[in-house]
């Protein structure tokens, strides 16, 4: 009786699942492996030049490391900047806690196109940054920030910034204080105390902001198109571009599967790990 309780309460999750992501992908599996003739569109047959050109080809081999490498490093800024900020959230009583609560989630109540271009006029030639710079004498002249990786690291860092706090407070606010505490009436100093007690026993909360962080890096499509323009390209805007520009559907396919078997393969290895870390923890 309770496992019929179960399925049926895990069944509309199970239908959602299939309706907006199963079915959605596995109609790109036929799609990827048809050729596509300019001019004409899709035609009869069978190809799977789109899989090898994607993994053979020096172009579409630089787009791919280009967004992996875009995600491990907005991963661990926003893990890096992010972490300090949680526990700060987390341990701290003070009456300021709710104050900067809402400054932390506040991006999130802006439009993402909002806060992209206004990125746009902070790093322009002429933007804010810039000015900064050389009034301060760091650089003689400007700096190149727009439509190259400098760019879209630091505006996906500010946007996906407050996903990775918010990820991080519940497990940082769970550690008991008496665990802590122990430790330093033990002789442990603060910094052992952290790297040995407080930082293994966040691990799930670090594992899972990295997830959630780097898969919407990875996937992020406004963003990378305007600051890193038509030329700067990143799987996403490849996509878009295969589906919405050149009107190559079995290409788009082709890329969109190649990123969607690159997030599971993320997903699978992680609950790996997580499970390992539970297990030792």
């Amino acid at each position: 009786m309770k496992s019929g309780r179960g399925l049926g309460l895990l069944l509309p999750a199970a239908l959602l699942l299939l309706v907006a992501f199963v079915l959605p992908v596995g109609m790109l599996v036929p799609t990827s492996f048809r050729p596509y003739v300019p001019l004409v569109g899709i035609t009869s047959g069978f190809t799977a030049g789109y899989y090898t050109r994607l993994v053979t080809d020096s172009y579409y081999l630089e787009i791919i490391g280009r967004t992996l490498a875009l995600g491990l490093t907005v991963t661990l800024a926003t893990l890096l900047i992010g972490y300090p900020l949680a526990y700060f959230l987390a341990r701290t009583r003070s009456q300021w806690r709710n104050w900067l609560t809402l400054l932390v989630v506040f991006p999130l109540y802006l439009n993402l196109v909002v806060r992209t271009f206004g990125w746009i006029a902070l790093l322009a030639q002429n933007g804010l940054v810039n000015q900064a710079l050389q009034t301060l004498g760091v650089v003689n002249e400007p700096v190149k920030l727009l439509f190259n990786f400098a760019g879209l690291m630091i505006a996906l860092t500010h946007i996906f910034l407050p996903f990775m706090v918010l990820v991080l407070i519940g497990p940082i606010q769970n550690i008991p204080r008496d665990v802590e505490d122990a430790a330093r009436v033990l002789g442990a100093s603060w910094g052992s105390t952290f790297l040995r007690v407080t930082l293994p026993l966040s691990m799930p909360g670090i594992l899972s902001g990295s997830i959630l962080v780097f898969v919407l890096t990875i996937s992020a499509l406004v963003t990378p198109r305007l600051l890193g323009g038509p030329t700067y390209q990143v799987m996403s805007t490849l996509i878009f571009d295969e589906f919405l520009q050149r009107l190559n559907w079995p290409a788009g396919s082709a890329a969109a599967l190649l990123l969607t078997l690159m997030v599971l393969t993320l997903v699978f290895l992680s609950g790996i790990l997580a499970r390992r870390t539970g297990a030792r923890a």
